[in-house]
């Protein structure tokens, strides 16, 4: 999963971007590689456990039920700095841990995305 959101400027605010058309969006601006004002985070890759026979991240006891849907971002400028998570601990109940960057509708947003290409997974 990749995640594209505006940068902080210096004065702790979030870049504006409002795009007018489609060329403008976002994803738009980071293909032709204009990332300036851009910050790009993406999932950590989980780790291959002999002990369970599958990949695994470490949520730190706050995810307790496995699922496609579990994941975890990371900054680009320290893959141990977790952005995100978000986890299923019962069959309808999940969790959403964030921080800064991130503000609580990106993060909640991020999340719901999740569920989008992945209904037909489980």
């Amino acid at each position: 999963m990749n995640v594209i959101i505006p940068e902080i400027n210096a004065q702790n605010q979030r870049i504006c971007v409002q795009p007018k058309n489609e060329q403008e969006s976002l994803l738009s601006r980071l293909k032709r590689g204009a990332s300036q004002g851009l910050v790009l985070m993406q999932n950590k890759a989980p780790s291959w456990n002999d002990q369970s026979g599958a990949y695994v991240l470490n949520f730190h006891g706050r995810v307790t039920r496995a699922s496609v849907k579990n994941f975890q971002i990371v900054h680009p400028d320290d893959p141990d700095y977790f952005v995100l998570q978000f986890g299923r601990i019962a069959p309808d109940a999940f969790i959403m841990d964030f921080r800064f960057p991130l503000c609580p509708l990106q993060a909640f947003a991020i999340c719901l995305s999740s569920f989008d290409g992945k209904l037909a997974c489980e």
